[in-house]
């Protein structure tokens, strides 16, 4: 593991400034397609080839729930107004429960996931959660917020959590992505769930410039350069990657000695086909390595629970 400067932007053609929009909302019409041949490419020579095929699998198996079920449960404008006037997440995740067709996208989702090549033990996860009630899948969804999940049900979260994905990106691509304010350090504006990483971007007027992936809704926003995502600190960041390793070059990971946690930063703008998931997947080891130096995750990533 080596250290790595700060990422810098390309340089921007005289006469024009980055003015990068706070947040964009995701297209779950292709968001999690795309996810899939992201993991596929990233399954090609990789150690953990089998489990990035699984990967694969189980998001093309999200793309394909979004096929036929009823649209999300929306707060209405009044609830969603007042939550940005007291800088808070618009969507408010306790609706869920009484949501519908978060039934339904469980139900398509653990269906499709079947027909997915997976180890015994998996199956016998996804068996599990299918029988589960609503309330148990719901918790066990939202479990994967927390950090530190029991250990004996990691495999039941993530196949719930995938299906929680969907739902909550479909409820994000509803709302107005102008309206949405900061909420808080490390805090999805839309849904208030934690990042899974950062990209550097290489979007048209907001060239070079740090978006948030949002590891719930998969919303982006926009945090500055150098400057913990966390707990917000712009002093102890540091860079520190692989080298010859899986990602490297693109994804780092972004260092804070003030509240020993690191969350991966990614050259999106150097490679448009960077997934804030699929690619912290394939990058395992420079979690391993940073455990091992005394940091933790600073980030939430459904697919790496217990990492």
């Amino acid at each position: 593991m080596t250290e790595a400067g700060s990422p810098s932007p390309d340089p921007i053609p005289i006469g024009t400034i980055a003015s990068p929009p706070f947040a964009r909302l995701p297209d779950p019409s292709t968001h999690f397609r795309l996810r899939a041949q992201r993991f596929a490419v990233l399954a090609q020579k990789h150690d953990l080839a089998p489990y990035l095929h699984f990967m694969a699998g189980l998001a093309e198996a999200q793309h394909q729930t979004l096929d036929g079920i009823p649209g999300p449960q929306m707060p209405a404008p009044a609830e969603r107004e007042r939550a940005r006037t007291h800088a808070m997440p618009q969507l408010n995740l306790s609706l869920l429960a009484a949501d519908g067709s978060l039934d339904a996208t469980f139900d398509k989702l653990f269906g499709l996931a079947t027909e997915i090549e997976m180890p015994a033990t998996a199956r016998l996860a996804l068996d599990a959660v299918t029988r589960a009630d609503r309330d148990a899948r719901l918790q066990l969804a939202l479990d994967v917020l927390d950090q530190s999940p029991e250990a004996g049900r990691l495999a039941e979260r993530a196949f719930a959590a995938a299906a929680a994905q969907v739902h909550c990106a479909r409820m994000a691509a509803r709302l107005d992505a102008e309206r949405l304010v900061p909420v808080g350090d490390g805090a999805c504006p839309a849904c208030g769930g934690a990042p899974v990483a950062s990209l550097i971007v290489g979007w048209r007027g907001a060239h070079g410039t740090r978006f948030c992936a949002c590891s719930l809704c998969s919303t982006l926003w926009h945090v500055v350069r150098v400057k913990c995502v966390v707990c917000g600190s712009t002093e102890g960041v540091a860079y520190k990657e692989i080298e010859d390793g899986p990602g490297a070059g693109q994804v780092r990971a972004e260092t804070c000695s003030r509240c020993g946690s690191f969350v991966k930063i990614m050259l999106q703008h150097e490679n448009p086909a960077l997934d804030p998931v699929a690619d912290d997947v394939a990058t395992l080891g420079l979690d391993l390595l940073l455990r091992e130096s005394g940091f933790r995750r600073g980030a939430v990533n459904p697919f790496l629970l217990g990492y």
